[in-house]
């Protein structure tokens, strides 16, 4: 007995117990068709509950990349009615399909088996702590509530990284491989053995899944752009806001679902400025669309105009935080933006705005960074350091570029090219590095290779204070002087705009707030955010590898969420 007729049995009991006696017992000969044209008539307001699965209000997630996927698979797995993905782009994947680096995780099961020496881990708090600077250790007297807050979204982020990395490998995402990357104390940073990068591997592992899992009950909708919140008027106190006019008060707001623009059908829908469809979706929503570091004269230029001309590994789209805004989220250190010390200038484009990075794992595992021929950094500090080191370096790069590059070289030995062959492969073909022989080197960096080979060998002290080499394997004969023959890997790398650790306040279960950073907290209900859109965990600068950690965590979070308030709606 489905759900309509269990209703229909109690309406027609209030109305007539012997007629609900009789169609009890003529039940199995009546047509469902029959059954919903009966309610509808006379119940009119039921109308809506009662039509197909595919028209319910199920969960709502805005945005395709990892944060998103991981928020949809979760939805799914916690029993919502449906999930409806939409992106914008005419495919899954956002930035997150790029990232190259890894997922960070501790204590994982992996980290044991690759670093079985190194004991437990234990800091991995302690290192985030650290890396968000200022923003958070300033806090300490001035605003302990605000730096409670951080701290709280820390603890979520660093305590369930081990279950994000166990999802992920149980879903059949190769993670067996464990580097240390720059801010880091301990090797924890996981991705796969192949040539396949982490996060093309996680992203089409998670697209798989969600088409095998979801069924009917999920649907990618491609090419779809937001362009508002729908919100309750009812819950939406009015009041004047001095100027003759009136005003909502976005703490009483309830999120009722989206409309989107749609370039992929000719739909029923109203019309777009441009011509195009207008929609609209009901139900809970989750936003994951990312940051905005590839919005160059839009948010960017609002928030950090001094990074003009700077460029970017992120593709040119505007940002969506005025979208959330518009309903009353408040945003926090927008300000705070990363610049990745390594993204490749292509020989044959020097001047692109949009570059590829130069993974941080190519450090991680022994690599080397050049200026002058000479090391002038510890290159596994923190992303900020070394970005800002290169940048007080003089001159920019490129004579009379309408871009500010630098002039760095990043320098790997066959021990480190081999550890990173799945990444070298692709920056081979793309002709952003180059094989050399030692001997084709100019003299000054083959002293430096003799010197950094001595202090691989704990020979001697770092200057720079770098303590772990990964794989680095190349050294020197009897004479001290480093094998002629030796093939090394050479590229050149700039510090570029990344990721933004600004956005949407939320809290441990990824609600987004109408309330500042510190204050009590205020959701606005119907609503919740996960990865680069949200803000107050990163601080000042986030951790090489954290960034898909967080779109699994909180992406995660928000989908089992979601996916309840989407089940009560249909009790």
């Amino acid at each position: 007995m489905n759900r309509r007729q269990i209703r229909l049995i109690f309406y027609l009991a209030v109305l007539s117990p012997i007629a609900a006696v009789v169609y009890h017992h003529l039940l199995p000969s009546i047509p469902d068709s029959f059954i919903t044209d009966l309610v509808n008539r006379l119940f009119p307001s039921e109308t809506s509950a009662m039509t197909s699965q595919a028209s319910r209000p199920g969960v709502i997630i805005v945005g395709g990349g990892l944060a998103g996927l991981s928020a949809a698979y979760s939805a799914l797995c916690a029993g919502a009615p449906s999930v409806r993905l939409l992106e914008r782009a005419p495919k899954p994947g956002g930035n997150s399909i790029k990232a190259s680096s890894g997922i960070n995780g501790a204590p994982t099961r992996f980290q044991q088996a690759a670093w079985p020496n190194l004991g437990p881990d234990e800091t991995f708090w302690d290192d985030t702590v650290r890396s968000a600077g200022a923003r958070l250790s300033s806090q300490t007297t001035s605003q302990p509530a605000a730096r409670a807050q951080r701290e709280s979204l820390i603890s979520v982020l660093t305590q369930r990284s081990a279950d994000a990395i166990n999802f992920l490998a149980d879903l059949g995402v190769d993670l067996t491989v464990v580097a240390q990357l720059g801010g880091h104390s301990h090797p924890r940073t996981h991705r796969g053995a192949g040539k396949t990068p982490p996060g093309a591997a996680i992203i089409t592992t998670l697209v798989a899944k969600l088409k095998e899992a979801g069924g009917d009950r999920f649907e990618l909708m491609t090419d779809c752009e937001v362009t508002r919140l729908l919100t309750d008027p009812i819950n939406a106190a009015v009041s004047s806001n001095g100027n003759g006019g009136s005003s909502v008060d976005h703490q009483s707001v309830t999120v009722t679902g989206v409309e989107y623009r749609s370039t992929n059908d000719s739909g029923n829908g109203g019309s777009g400025d441009d011509g195009t469809s207008l929609h609209q979706l009901t139900g809970p929503v989750i936003f994951a669309t990312g940051g905005f570091g590839g919005d160059t004269h839009g948010l960017l230029a609002r928030y950090r105009p001094d990074l003009d001309g700077m460029p970017s590994t992120n593709d040119p789209r505007p940002g969506t935080h005025d979208l959330l805004a518009a309903v009353g989220a408040k945003l926090v250190d927008m300000d705070s933006v990363q610049i990745h010390p390594t993204g490749f200038v292509d020989p044959a484009n020097p001047l692109a705005p949009v570059k590829f990075l130069a993974a941080e794992l190519l450090r991680g595992e022994g690599g080397i960074l050049l200026h002058n021929s000479k090391r002038f950094v510890n290159e596994l500090e923190t992303r900020e350091h070394v970005s800002n080191t290169i940048m007080a370096l003089p001159g920019d790069g490129v004579e009379g570029a309408s871009l500010r590059q630098w002039d760095i070289q990043l320098l790997l030995d066959p021990g480190a090219a081999e550890a990173a062959a799945g990444h070298m492969g692709f920056y081979l073909w793309k002709g952003l590095m180059k094989k050399l022989k030692v001997s084709e080197l100019d003299a000054t960096t083959k002293e430096t290779l003799e010197e950094y080979a001595s202090i691989v060998r704990r020979e001697k002290e770092d200057p720079f204070r770098r303590k772990a080499f990964g794989h680095w394997k190349l050294g020197v004969n009897s004479d001290g002087i480093v094998d002629e023959n030796a093939e090394v890997c050479v590229g050149r790398v700039t510090p570029i705009v990344h990721f933004t650790m600004g956005g949407a306040v939320f809290n441990e279960h990824a609600q987004v707030l109408s309330s500042e950073l510190g204050e009590e907290q205020k959701p606005i209900q119907g609503l919740w955010a996960a990865g680069e859109i949200t803000g107050g965990i990163h601080g000042d600068n986030r951790l090489g590898g954290s960034s898909l950690l967080e779109c699994v965590v909180f992406g995660r979070i928000a989908g089992a969420e979601a996916a309840d308030i989407a089940k009560r709606a249909y009790i």
